[in-house]
């Protein structure tokens, strides 16, 4: 289905709009349905991000600014999401020993085996892109990567709107 279909507009004012409210949408149905995937686990995105990045480390402790540092979503506030996966047991948090301002993050045994469980359903998940060749799913992440390149919010900041 094309963008025009699915929000009911047929026109755009250049490329540029159409592709950036495509990215936009896109983005949004991705996240839905990958939150749909998470819900009866009771994580959302987010939390399931953090705990995939503290695997990525483990047994290694991560620094809660170091998770901040690779997080996907930069806007996610790193600490909250720590103290809920704590509550739930899927890490364990401990001052780090060479900087006591500092905090490690663990994931404990429980937050690997739900990721084990996880695993199977992201990858039936991320077979939806699979409409998209090899090939193609590369030349688009190439793209991305490439209209990404010059933006400012790669350090934090919001690019400037030029009119």
């Amino acid at each position: 289905m094309s963008i025009e279909t699915d929000i009911k507009q047929t026109k755009f004012k250049n490329p540029y709009q159409r592709v950036a409210i495509n990215l936009l949408y896109t983005t949004n149905w991705l996240s839905n349905s990958q939150a749909c995937l998470l819900k009866p686990y009771d994580l959302t995105p987010q939390q399931y991000n953090v705990l995939r990045i503290l695997r990525g480390q483990h047994p290694k402790p991560v620094r809660v600014n170091d998770i901040i540092e690779r997080m996907l979503d930069k806007m996610s506030n790193a600490s909250r999401l720590v103290d809920k996966l704590l509550a739930k047991g899927y890490v364990r948090r401990t001052e780090c020993p060479s900087d006591r301002r500092a905090v490690d993050v663990v994931v404990t045994d429980e937050g690997l085996k739900i990721l084990l469980e996880l695993d199977n359903m992201q990858q039936e998940w991320e077979n939806q892109l699979k409409r998209l060749t090899e090939e193609e799913a590369s030349t688009l992440s190439d793209l991305l990567d490439r209209l990404r390149g010059s933006c400012a919010a790669e350090e934090g900041q919001c690019p400037s709107v030029e009119e």
